[in-house]
């Protein structure tokens, strides 16, 4: 059996699956607020101890996290859990767990997780985008995923979208990340006059609600994240694009998408299918289980 681990800026998620890709236990722990670096692989190394103990087995690990392994260091860079960078995260764990894991970016296990058994199961090329507090991409093809030469294959998030927009934590300004997260949602709805919603799904209800403020800043959510994708569409041309993250459940951000998407795409007919993530909020970990 395969134990599979989210490893969010807000919670980590750890699941057990058969071969079937049944989940025989599971469980969710807030991230540590205080301790950084050293409370989070305590947590992790506790998780496993705890699933491992309920299912009676030595289990297979792998591990999804915000950023990626460095190939120069083989420390975590690009993290927007920034106590993991310039961390040795992989080799920690397997030191406390006392074993080899597998360690990939969280949107990379969403993208395996949906085109193993997920909404992406009958496409070749796919890739997965998420939409939470970080925005993350990953690319699998034939099933296979791919990481890319520096292991960023995907990483659209980092891309840049308005040069004079918000200021980035990774050094750069308006990047796809601080305009498509939901942090970058709630923020654009306050820069222009919303006072009603303090998080995205607050945001959304208002702009059903028929607040103003809130109906524009979704607009522009919309026509944001098409431009973006185009830039995806036009170098990779995926046979579809599946989306998870906590804005993946907002109908209206497909609908908003696709027009402006289709006239940024370099094509007469813009065809791809744009579809929510079948598992949900449980694609990224099990897309770390099937790591093994």
């Amino acid at each position: 059996m395969r134990i599979g681990v989210d490893l969010g800026g807000t919670k980590i998620e750890a699941i057990v699956m058969d071969d079937a890709g049944v989940i025989r236990s599971q469980v969710r722990v807030p991230t540590p607020r205080a301790g950084g670096y050293e409370a989070i692989t305590a947590a992790i190394a506790a998780l496993v101890t705890r699933l491992e103990s309920e299912v009676q087995a030595r289990c297979t690990i792998g591990i999804g996290t915000p950023g990626a392994i460095s190939h120069t260091t083989g420390a975590i860079k690009n993290s927007n859990t920034t106590c993991l960078n310039g961390r040795p995260l992989q080799q920690d764990l397997e030191r406390r767990l006392g074993r080899p894991i597998r360690l990939e970016n969280d949107a990379n296990c969403l993208a395996l997780s949906e085109a193993r058994d997920g909404a992406a199961r009958d496409y070749g090329c796919v890739f997965a985008v998420i939409l939470g507090t970080g925005v993350g991409g990953g690319i699998v093809i034939n099933k296979t995923l791919w990481s890319g030469r520096q292991r960023i294959a995907g990483e659209w998030g980092h891309n840049t979208l308005d040069p004079q927009g918000p200021d980035c934590y990774c050094g750069h300004r308006g990047c796809v990340e601080t305009l498509l997260s939901g942090p970058g949602l709630v923020a654009d709805y306050q820069r222009h006059g919303g006072t009603r919603a303090v998080d995205a799904p607050a945001v959304v209800a208002a702009a059903r609600d028929g607040e103003p403020q809130a109906q524009a800043s979704l607009r522009r959510y919309g026509e944001r994240l098409g431009q973006a994708l185009a830039v995806v569409v036009n170098i990779l041309d995926p046979d579809i694009i599946v989306v998870g993250g906590g804005l993946s459940a907002v109908p209206e951000i497909y609908e908003q998408a696709r027009r402006p998407l289709a006239s940024w795409a370099f094509t007469d007919d813009f065809v791809t299918p744009i579809v929510p993530a079948v598992h949900g909020p449980a694609s990224g970990v099990r897309g770390a289980a099937h790591l093994w």
